[in-house]
């Protein structure tokens, strides 16, 4: 049953979007891999490893082209995360996160008492301090064989002579366009003139983008925290009441951290710690399925969804509660993954029902509607030494704030809406959180990105990720599942159909085909609430296998492409 369920929701994911090819299946290749949510970005990975590069300098390579061929959320206006995975059996994280500028203030977003959402989540007051280009300088200095200049060609040669917009990017950029014309600069860099609509095919040059790669390929961070781009940066703030200044991107550091551990029978898996909420609550949800034999449960059987469903909504209540920036927040990390911790949390599981989200909460919980975005990226590599990385980043909602830098050809964030602009309310994912992600100057936002990379006997086995909000966590959880346990292939694994909690709203989504009539029923009369939602999470992943051969299968949800030699 379960591989028919992969096959409806592959032909279903082809016919919604005309665009898709060769998305979704399996590439094996001997040597290396790169799964991307971009072709030219792909290709851009690929380049680099033949011509010598390892896994992080290829990883800068797709994260600059990104920045061009994926501007909704490929980016160098934005941040995110990179997990390394080294031959040796060393891993490490880079917090390339955004921060807070440091005029922000804790009720920024409210006006007479009231939440005012827009202001985080639309113009310059959304923004935060860019740490893309601080993180990729500082990965390839420490990890990198090859020059910045050499892994940056590809993306300066798609921006300055130009690249064929595929109907998927040429349908983005038309949804956006009205948001676009709010901004000067934005209308002239993403929308026609002409007011008529991008087209398929479509030659899509960014000169200023250019200019701007140019001046950090000579001269490496100072050619954005610096000088002209940052000159314009500023300048853009200042014209639309952004809070960004000098002393905020001379300040901008991106940090080294030590990966979350968490481990399942065989598996030892590397996650971004904090603050990315995906490896607390990743490493939670083991941790109380440890005792089950989930193979024996079968996979999206009506058992086996609310087991796994009750995990989630333990885990996410209390990522609300605990989680924010480590360096701001005192996270109880040993005890949230403590055995005991685990233990005592699934005291209430009962297989006959649900346990009411209200009764797991830390504090008061309002009644909200549920309002979601997905707009974040993902990309997966593996090299011929055996290294590995993992990258997920992100503007927060799609083309993030709708502003752009004049001058510079890029897009701005607008991650200020993942920090709690006032307790209690759901931000644009439907996410509630507490005061250890209220907005502090210098602070970084609390994320669900959660780049995963997995090893057995010492070995690099999968490389995980996914783009989607708070379903980023569910996306790279089952990937996980479906190959450990149940033994799918990349391709399986990836296209299989997934379902998500997140403890508020008390809603249990599934994707369309994901859950059969009498399945649902079963989980109704268990208490569920379900709704059914287009998509839970896109994901690239990577499978290496016993022969060491590379699977990269990128998700038929959205629209990414698999290279490799």
């Amino acid at each position: 049953m379960r591989f028919l369920f992969v096959v409806i929701l592959f032909l279903y994911s082809g016919l919604q979007n005309p665009a898709i090819s060769q998305v979704g299946w399996t590439k094996a290749y001997e040597n290396a891999a790169v799964v991307t949510a971009e072709s030219h970005a792909s290709k851009a990975g690929k380049q680099i490893l033949s011509e010598g590069g390892n896994a992080v300098d290829a990883a800068v390579a797709v994260q600059f082209a990104l920045a061009v061929t994926l501007p909704r959320a490929g980016n160098i206006g934005g941040g995110g995360f990179m997990v390394i995975q080294k031959a040796d059996g060393t891993s490490i994280s880079l917090d390339f996160r955004e921060k807070a500028p440091l005029k922000s203030s804790r009720d920024m977003y409210i006006r007479n008492g009231e939440l005012v959402p827009e202001l985080s989540r639309e113009g310059a007051l959304a923004v935060g301090v860019p740490g893309v280009v601080d993180g990729m300088i500082k990965a390839l200095e420490r990890y990198g064989n090859l020059p910045l200049e050499t892994v940056m060609k590809p993306a300066i040669k798609l921006a300055s002579e130009g690249y064929r917009l595929s109907w998927v990017q040429a349908e983005d950029l038309n949804a956006h366009a009205e948001d676009f014309r709010n901004y000067d600069s934005s209308s002239g860099y993403f929308t026609k003139p002409s007011g008529e609509q991008f087209e398929e095919g479509d030659l899509f040059v960014q000169k200023d983008l250019a200019k701007t790669l140019r001046r950090i390929s000579t001269m490496g961070r100072k050619g954005f925290y610096s000088g002209k781009t940052a000159d314009l940066i500023v300048g853009e703030m200042q014209k639309l009441g952004g809070l960004i200044t000098y002393k905020d991107l001379n300040e901008y550091e991106s940090v080294w951290r030590k990966t979350v551990k968490a481990h399942y029978q065989d598996y030892e898996l590397a996650i971004m710690p904090p603050p990315s909420s995906g490896s607390i609550a990743i490493a939670q949800i083991m941790k109380m399925l440890d005792s089950y034999d989930l193979k024996e449960l079968g996979f999206n059987s009506a058992d086996y969804i609310h087991l796994i469903t009750e995990t989630m909504r333990r885990a996410f209540a209390d990522r609300a509660y605990f989680l924010g920036d480590p360096d701001f927040v005192d996270i109880p990390g040993d005890t949230l993954l403590s055995d005991a911790y685990n233990e005592n949390r699934m005291e209430t599981f009962n297989w006959d029902a649900s346990t009411p989200s209200r009764e797991l909460d830390h504090g008061d919980i309002p009644t909200f509607q549920y309002s979601e975005s997905s707009e974040t990226t993902h990309f997966s590599i593996v090299d011929a030494e055996g290294s590995a990385v993992a990258v997920t980043t992100t503007l927060n909602g799609s083309f993030g704030s709708h502003v752009s830098v004049g001058g510079a050809g890029f897009l701005l964030n607008n991650e200020m809406d993942d920090f709690t602009a006032k307790p209690g309310e759901p931000n644009m994912f439907g996410l509630i959180q507490g005061e250890a992600n209220a907005v502090q100057p210098g602070k970084r936002m609390l994320s669900s990105m959660s780049p995963t990379i997995v090893t057995k006997d010492g070995k690099v086995r999968m490389v995980l990720g996914a783009a989607g909000g708070p379903r980023i966590i569910t996306a790279t959880f089952m990937s996980f599942l479906n190959m450990a346990v149940f033994g799918m292939n990349a391709r399986e694994a990836i296209s299989a159909p997934r379902f998500h909690h997140q403890w508020m709203p008390d809603k249990l989504y599934y994707e369309a085909f994901g859950i059969s009539p009498d399945t649902r029923e079963l989980l109704e009369a268990k208490g569920h609430e379900l709704e059914m939602r287009p998509t839970v999470g896109r994901g690239h992943i990577i499978y290496v296998d016993e022969n060491n051969r590379r699977h990269g299968a990128a998700d038929p949800r959205g629209n990414g492409t698999v290279e490799g030699y």
